[in-house]
Formats: structure tokens, C-alpha cells, sequence
């Protein structure tokens, strides 16, 4: 396009587009773009050899953590495996490691700064590995709709809770005013304890940023009805809603949703069901509530990994969640008789968890090891201090 057709059209790059173009970055989202410094060739033979040595010479200094959906060649160099939470709270468990690796994204790193020690330091191998869900909601956003919760009278009738997959500004937001974070394990004694925390018959449940998972807790697990929920859109004034719809509901979700879950649907269910007869449907709470309805099976990432492990031999299973971690547990499972499919045809795995590949592993581990810190994660004191709240209060939880 010319010069005199942008400006014709009006067309102006947008701070999105800058950044999804590379050519700046946002210190207040979840995506950054710059990496600096060389790093080495993707097809360079020695790499696996080259982030052996570099881990080796740093010895305890580090502490490499491997989110279940990085890929076989980063999780090769993992210290612990597990999800989020899982991992930030395996750092804090190791003060004497100076150096936290996190394969994760921007998030899951954020998490780690919070709970590990001032003298430890966070780095990710690659800014631009953020999380789309994350993005969805912003501080500014849901400021807004906190000031649209008190015009409609409701504010304090109203507690936030927190999907852990959510940026360190929207755990601070959610410590600040009350409420706590949850994971996809322990997302129904987060909201029971949410709607315990003022009259039963009046409190509501801001959620935040996973509609998916919010909606999925409150109808299949606490017996509410889909009537009982209603979907914010920081895109449309007021949400979208009017006040009565605010007032009336039980459940505010945000509408956000992971890209990866959220892409299974009936259609996979039932010709997952058809082309593989007697298949156990085995989904994460992420999906879509009609996916988990028509599932055999829900919950988290460590659940799907322990009903594989207890599931008898010769049984079908078909996963819907991340493929990367889908195919290491079909390869783990074959000798023992189980197979085990992706839910989809289509091949999905998370776009920017992948962004961690072996290249940026040993340009991070390297620098380490030469005495350049390289990529630190690091939250702002007053940021820290409400989100760590909203952490404590769920780890609190019975």
C-alpha cells in the first residue's frame, strides 16, 4: 500500500501493531519484543552440548523450570516440570539458586519474582513469550470495570477472583480489593470462599481473565446456571451490559479465553468419538462449556496427567489441551498399551510458549554463565506486595 492510500484510508499502526510488527515494546504488557544480544542458529548441532555446558558451569546458581507445555528440546534441560503455580512455588523452594530459568511465559515468570527471595532473579529466555489470555485484560480495563461496577451500586457486593494465568497487575488489582487467585486445580474452593466472604445471597464473583473456566466452575461444579453468569467485554461501554444484567447475576465473567482450549469444540468430540470407538473424552477446564459438558472427563493439567497414569492399559484417551504436552504423554503411555490422541485434527500448540526454543535456552544460559544477566523479570515493589496478597489468601484456602 502507498503512502497516499494509508493516508487516504486514515490507516494508522496502532501500539498493538508495533508490537506484534516487533518494532517496540510495551513495559506494561504481557508482550515484549526485544531480545538483545546474538542468538546462535537454530541448526547448529551443538546446541543440546553448548546449554549442557552453560547449566553445568553454573551449577546451583541456576534453577531451570519447564512448563508442561514447552517443547521435548527445552524440557530435556528442566530441573522440575509442572504447571504455573506448580513451578513458581518449586523457585521459592530453592534460595540458594541465584538464577531462576523460567520456560514459561511473561506471567509465569511474574509469579516467580513475587514468591521467590529480593536476592533471586527471574529471567525468560524470551520476552515475546507473553500469553494471549493474559493480554485480554489489562490494569486500565479492569479499573474501568470496577467503575462501572460502582455506578451500578454493586461494588462492594462484588469479589475478584483471578485465574493464575493472569498478569502481576491484575493480581495486585485482585489483592487490593479483596480477593484471591485460583488455579484451574483449585478454582470451586476459590469461589466457594469468594461467595462466603459477604451474604450468600447478594455476593457476586468478578472473574478474571478465563470466562471458560469461571463459567465451568460456577455451572458443573457449584450447580449454578448459565442464566446465573453473564460475559464482561471491556470493548463495549459498560461491558456490554446493562446495570440490571450486573445486579442480577451471580457470576461477572471476563471475556477472555486461552487460544489454545478454546479452539476444541463439538465437532471434535464427536468425530474423536466415531473414528475412535470407546475413546474416553479427557478436556481441561479451559475449553468451552459445551466441550466440557460432552467430555468424560475435566480438570487441570496435573489431573490429565494423573488419570493417564492411573488409566488401565489397552484404554483410549483423547486430550484436549496443549499438543506438545499431548504427544509426550501418547510416547510416555505406548508401552503400557494406552493410547492416547490429540482431541483435534488440527494440529494446536500454544504460539508463544513456544517462542522458548533451545536457541533462546542457551543464549540466556550462556550469558548467565559469562555473568550477564539477560532478560530479568522483575515486579515493582507495591505491585508485589498486593498481588503476593492475593496469593496468600489462596494458598490459605482449605
Amino acid at each position: 500500500m502507498t503512502t497516499a492510500q494509508t493516508q487516504e484510508l486514515d490507516v494508522q499502526p496502532t501500539p498493538l501493531a508495533l508490537l506484534l510488527l516487533g518494532r517496540e515494546a510495551d513495559p506494561r504488557s504481557e508482550r515484549g519484543v526485544e531480545c538483545p544480544g546474538e542468538l546462535p542458529s537454530p541448526s547448529d548441532p551443538d546446541l543440546i552440548e553448548r546449554a549442557r555446558a552453560a547449566k553445568e558451569k553454573l551449577g546451583s546458581k541456576v534453577f531451570v523450570l519447564g512448563h508442561h507445555y514447552q517443547r521435548d528440546e527445552v524440557i530435556q534441560f528442566a530441573d522440575v516440570t509442572g504447571d504455573s503455580f506448580k513451578l513458581a512455588r518449586d523457585a521459592a523452594a530453592r534460595p540458594e539458586a541465584e538464577y531462576i530459568v523460567f520456560c514459561g511465559v511473561h506471567f509465569m515468570a511474574e509469579s516467580a519474582d513475587i514468591l521467590t527471595s529480593d536476592d533471586q532473579k527471574v529471567v525468560l529466555p524470551d520476552l515475546a513469550a507473553g500469553c494471549s489470555m493474559a493480554d485480554m485484560a489489562t490494569a486500565e480495563q479492569v479499573a474501568e470495570c470496577w467503575d462501572v461496577l460502582t455506578e451500578a451500586g454493586i461494588a462492594e457486593q462484588v469479589v475478584p477472583v483471578s485465574y493464575m494465568n493472569s498478569s502481576a497487575d491484575i493480581k495486585a488489582f485482585t489483592g487490593k480489593h479483596g480477593g484471591t487467585i485460583c488455579t484451574s486445580s483449585n478454582a470451586k474452593r476459590a469461589l466457594e470462599w469468594a461467595f462466603q466472604q459477604g451474604e450468600p445471597s447478594t455476593t457476586k464473583v468478578l472473574f478474571l481473565p478465563d470466562q471458560h473456566l469461571g463459567r465451568n466452575t460456577a455451572v458443573r461444579d457449584m450447580g449454578m446456571t448459565l442464566e446465573d453468569c453473564v460475559v464482561y467485554n471491556p470493548h463495549k461501554p459498560n461491558g456490554g451490559l446493562t446495570q440490571q444484567q450486573l445486579r442480577d447475576a451471580k457470576m461477572i465473567l471476563w471475556r477472555g479465553h486461552c487460544s489454545v482450549h478454546g479452539r476444541f469444540n463439538l465437532d471434535s468430540v464427536d468425530e474423536v468419538r466415531e473414528r475412535i470407538p470407546g475413546v474416553n473424552v479427557l478436556v481441561h477446564p479451559e475449553c468451552r462449556n459445551e466441550v466440557v459438558a460432552a467430555a468424560d472427563y475435566v480438570g487441570s493439567t496435573e489431573y490429565i496427567i494423573k488419570t493417564l497414569e492411573a488409566a488401565p492399559a489397552g484404554s483410549k484417551w483423547a486430550i484436549g489441551t496443549e499438543l506438545n504436552l499431548v504427544r509426550r504423554l501418547a510416547n510416555r503411555f505406548a508401552p503400557e498399551g494406552k493410547q492416547v490422541v490429540f482431541l483435534d485434527r488440527t494440529v494446536c500448540f500454544c504460539s508463544t510458549m513456544n517462542r522458548i526454543d533451545l536457541p533462546h535456552l542457551v543464549w540466556a544460559l550462556e550469558s548467565l554463565a559469562e555473568g550477564n544477566l539477560v532478560n530479568r523479570i522483575e515486579v515493582d515493589q507495591e505491585t508485589e506486595a498486593f498481588a503476593k496478597l492475593a496469593l496468600e489468601r489462596m494458598l490459605a484456602l482449605p
